[in-house]
Order: C-alpha cells, then structure tokens, then sequence
C-alpha cells in the first residue's frame, strides 16, 4: 500500500491542477505537414491533404456590437425596380442611341473628319497640334478631311460666339492660320521651305483651305441652325433689317471692325479708306462695324456709308483670314497680315506705272465715299471754307489776291522722322519758313507780283492748343472753333467766371491738353474713373481700372462723349484745311498729314501744294 501524501494547508507554494475529465491528453497531430513524419506510398493512410494542408477554422466568435440594420431606402435601391419603369428605362435607352445615330449620319463628314487637328499656343508662344474628338468651342482654324480623304483646312467660329472677336483673338488667328496653311501643304506632299509659313502674305491661292460656305454646304463643319443666334451680333453702320428686307445675301464681302489698340484716328481712317478702295475694286461688299469703337457711334461724326445691295453674311462666316476668304474681316491687328494679298492681287489685275500714285488712289476712293461728316458739322464747315476764301479773294471775287496757307502741327505722342529732331518736335519757325517760300511761289506765278506786301491768309489746326497764342502764330486763324481743345489756363478762366456764392462740389486739379494729344490722357477721358479705360487695349495705362474692367465692362456714356467730341473736332479741322487752303504745311510723319495729301488730291502733291517738312520724304499712306 502505497505511502499517503500529506499536504500543510499553510503550504501556499504547492499547487495542483487537477485536469478536467473531457480534457483530451492524447498527443494531437501537428498541425504542421513537416511534424507529421513520412508516410508510406503503401499505406492507407496515405493521401494528398499534406500538400494541401490549411489549419482547421477557428470558432465564431460572438460580435461585440449587434450589427447595424439595412435603412428601408437601401432595401429600395437594392431590390428590383417594378416592371414599368424598367421598360422606361429601356425606352430612354433605345430613345437615345437612335438620336446619337441620326446625328452621326447627318454630319457624317464631319464624324470622318475627326479626330479634328485643331491649333492653340502655349504659355511661350509655340505652335502646337492636338487632337479633337469634338469641335472646339472657340474660334480656330481646323485642319479637316474631305470626302476623297484629303486633308483640307479651313476656319471655325462657333455660330453663337460674339460679333467681332477680340483683337487678341484676330491677331492669334492670323498667325494660326498660317501654321495651319503649311501643315496641310505638308501632309499632300509639298515641298515646304523657311519661308513657307508666309505662303498667305502673297497673291497666291491656296488650293487646300475650304471657305465655311464650302465647308457647311459639304458637312466638313455643321450647318447654321436658324434657333442659334449671336451672343453680340456687332453693329453694321447704316444696316437693318428695313434697308435690308428682301435683299439676297452677299457674295463676298469685307467687313472692317473700327476697333483699334491705337488711340489717334489718323491711321484708323486711313486704313479704312485704303480697304473700301481694294474692296470695290474686287468687287466686295464693304460693311463697317462700330461695335468697340473707342470713338462711340460712327453717325455721331460721319453719315452712314453707302449700303451695299445685299444683306451682311452670317457672323460666323466672317473670319480674319486668309485673305482669298468669301467673307473677310479687317482690322488693325488683321490689316498688316492679309494687306500684302490683297495688294498683290489688286496690281497683278490693275496695271500699274507709279506704285505710290496707286496707293494714293486708292485711299483717295474711300474718302470720297465715306468722308461726309454728320448733318450737323457739315454746314458749319462749308460755311467756314468760304469764309476763308472769300477773304483771299479780291473785292470782286473773281481773284485771288492772296493765298490761303494753312499749318498743321502734330505734338503729343507723335515725334518727327528727321533724325535731328526724333526726341523733340521740329520748331514752329521751319513751318514759318517753308510757308513764306510758298507764298513767295504763289505772287511770283500770279499778276500780283508786283505787290510788295506780300501777305496770305493761315490757317492753323493743331492738337497743341496752346500753339495758337504763340507769337509767331498770332496772325493765324483756328480752322475751326465749333469744338476746342481747352488747356489749364482756359479751364481756370472759366471756373473764375462762376458765380463765387454758389456752392460747387470739390473737382481736382484741372488739366488741359498742354503739349498736345497723349494716349493715356485719352484712355483716361471722363468723370466715373472706375470706366474711363474700360475698352483701351492691353499695355495703355489707365488709372483705377482693374484688368476685367478693361475686357468686360463697356465704357461711361461721358467718356464716349468726351471721345466723340475729340473725333469730331480733328475731322472738322482736316476737312477745313483741305477745303480752304491753296497751301498746306505739315509734317509726313503725323497721320493728319497724309490724310490731307488724301484729301488735297494728287495734284496738289505733284505741284508742292502739300508741304512736308519733315525731312525729305514724300507722302506716304498707312503706317504700321
């Protein structure tokens, strides 16, 4: 009998676990394939869960936190729709692809013609090409293909897109269209050299542009809908729609936009002149548009120009180049790039001996169908040029006994070509000068030689208005005096002739055209400072005026005003000084000037009777 087993009860080192009775003590197989040890190929045993051997699962465990029950708008979601509207589902599906279809078939050129090749420039002014599934919603020249597969490249304007474009966008264009140009010669297989991106700056068709008539009529571009219309559809001079009922739409046209980064009007009217007179000649309907004119509404210095015996294209068929385009667009940003062209072909038709005299001619044909100031101007003119000449006539007014010499004098911004005098302006005695020279010519060719007192009548317009209280001008006489440009003394002359009791408000300082016509005195013309520069281009500085301001919003009804009034007392000046005088001193470098050689006529050029004092240049037309 074995011995017994005494434990103290103090004994608290001596524990014993006593095994529960279900508890398995049998070694359990490893739960490693390894562990197991080898089994016999011969054995019952044998299978192949070895090589496919997983632990057994463990147990579920009860969840902590009961589980969270599916909302009722889940239920609906995830459970099955009724019947009906699966079948309306259905027919909206089946509703749409048709659509889809029928618009792929209705322009199915135009889907052939993409992946559309459109261009754009990058922050540094590089031309790129990048592919377009869709057309772009801009406007752009587009490179397309026809229905032989070849590649063609023509202009797309998006049909609603405001009327005239930008002149950012006008000058992006023409460089684009250019890019544009040499690629699609370059994919025919033409032999491009450096001097290929200016194949448009001559008198060459370009065989691979489609005109968007052509293209539209072609499905290359998608047709005009009748329920699209322009944003801003632009103001045509003199066009509505009752001098235009019933009359068919025009062949070809030109449309010249007024809108100008520069803030004279000499170079403006000159240009305009110039393209009526190419427009005629290639027998183009010539249209105005006044829509950004920094000078406000055409009619409120000139009568409307001649209608034209058709009806303006639609805005989208406008475009600024290429210059063999149905419907142009001109603008001073566009002129210089599509001016060589057109030029080109009208002396290639035309023959031509004397190029300057062409020229000459051709802007002599747009002043004489677009010079007609308002009704309101033009009789005080008249009466003033009579004026003037019956006091060079002699007291029975059959001759004259004394010449009408007038002097035009150009300060501000505008600076002389003769190297001596390029940071300066040529002093009033070279003026003084040649004119005592003219007058000279004139006795010395008329029976009144034998006078001693050779006298004459002047004339003087100048955008300085201090000039004409000069002493060497103290004999001259203001072409005209219906609208003056003040200077500070005249300002402070006025303000004392107020009542002093009457309350005024506070002004500042005041400020008058000292020194002549600067272009940011222009751009800053009016009383609400916050729309004064509003539409003056990029790089003009203009006071209060934030860059969104001078994009979007238009500018005052003062500042327009006060812009009009300056336009129309310049042309009233050029059209007295043209009408009166048998003699004309100015300089060549002022855009005046030229425009008084215009007016004059080419004789008076021919024969001295237009005077230029700045160096030794000739009369020359528009200035780029």
């Amino acid at each position: 009998m074995p011995g017994r087993l005494h434990l103290s009860p103090n004994d608290a080192s001596l524990k014993v676990m006593v095994a529960p009775p279900r508890l398995n003590l049998r070694r359990a197989a490893s739960y490693n394939a390894q562990d197991r040890g080898p089994l016999s190929s011969s054995s019952s045993r044998f299978s192949f869960n070895h090589l496919l051997f997983s632990p057994p699962p463990s147990p579920g465990l009860p969840a902590l936190v009961p589980r969270r029950k599916r909302s009722a708008s889940i239920k609906v979601l995830v459970a099955r729709p009724p019947r009906p509207f699966r079948l309306l589902a259905y027919l909206l599906m089946l509703f749409f692809s048709f659509y889809t279809l029928g618009i792929a078939l209705r322009y199915k050129n135009t889907m052939a013609a993409m992946p559309a090749i459109w261009p754009y420039f990058t922050a540094q002014q590089e031309f790129e090409m990048v592919g377009q599934d869709a057309l772009p919603d801009f406007p752009t020249p587009l490179l397309v293909t026809d229905n032989q597969g070849q590649s063609r490249w023509t202009v797309f304007v998006p049909q609603d897109y405001d009327f005239p474009l930008s002149l950012e966008q006008y000058s992006e264009m023409n460089a684009q269209c250019r890019e544009v140009a040499t690629l699609s010669r370059g994919e025919h297989g033409r032999a491009t050299s450096q001097s290929e991106p200016n194949i448009l700056s001559y008198d060459a068709t370009d065989d691979y542009f489609v005109d968007v008539f052509e293209a539209e009529k072609s499905n290359l571009l998608p047709a005009a809908l009748k329920s699209e219309t322009v944003k801003v559809p632009g103001q045509f001079v003199g066009v509505d729609e009752e001098s235009m009922f019933g009359k068919p739409v025009c062949e070809t046209s030109m449309t010249f936009v007024l809108e100008s980064a520069d803030a004279g009007l000499g170079n403006t009217l000159m240009l305009l002149w110039t393209f009526y007179g190419l427009a005629k000649e290639q027998e183009r309907a010539f249209f105005i548009d006044d829509t950004r004119w920094a000078y406000g509404d055409w009619k409120a210095i000139f009568q409307p120009p001649p209608i034209p015996d058709c009806q303006p294209p639609p805005r989208h068929h406008i475009i600024p180049c290429p210059a063999q385009a149905r419907h142009l667009a001109v603008s001073s940003t566009t002129a210089k790039e599509i001016f060589p062209a057109i030029l080109a072909k009208h002396r290639r038709i035309a023959e031509i001996e004397n190029e300057v005299q062409d020229f000459h001619k051709l802007a002599r044909t747009g002043y004489e169908a677009l010079f007609h100031l308002n009704k309101d101007d033009k009789p005080y003119v008249r009466k003033r040029i009579d004026e003037f000449i019956r006091k060079g006539q002699s007291e029975g007014g059959l001759t004259k006994s004394m010449p009408v010499v007038s002097y035009h004098i150009r300060r501000g911004d505008r600076h002389p070509f003769e190297f001596q005098y390029r940071d300066t302006y040529i002093p009033n005695e070279v003026f003084i000068q040649r004119a005592e020279v003219l007058v000279e010519e004139f006795y010395n060719a008329t029976q009144n030689s034998w006078t001693h007192h050779r006298e004459a009548v002047t004339l003087l317009a100048s955008d300085d208005p201090t000039i004409l209280h000069l002493p060497e001008f103290s004999g001259s006489l203001a072409a005209q005096d219906r609208i003056r440009l003040a200077s500070k003394e005249a300002v402070r002359q006025a303000k004392l002739q107020e009542d002093p009791n009457a309350l005024r408000r506070f002004v500042d300082e005041a400020f008058g055209w000292e020194g002549g016509f600067f272009a940011p005195m222009f751009w800053n013309l009016g009383i609400d400072r916050k729309n004064n520069g509003a539409n003056a281009p990029s790089g003009v500085q203009v006071k209060d005026v934030n860059e969104e301001a001078r994009h979007h919003a238009p500018p005052s009804a003062t500042t327009l005003q006060l812009r009009s009034l300056i336009g129309r007392a310049y042309i009233m000046d050029l059209a007295v000084l043209a009408g009166a005088s048998d003699y004309t001193v100015c300089a060549v470098s002022a855009l005046g000037c030229r425009l008084l050689g215009v007016m004059m006529g080419w004789e008076a050029i021919e024969k001295g009777r237009w005077a230029n004092v700045d160096g030794e240049y000739g009369w020359t037309g528009i200035q780029w």
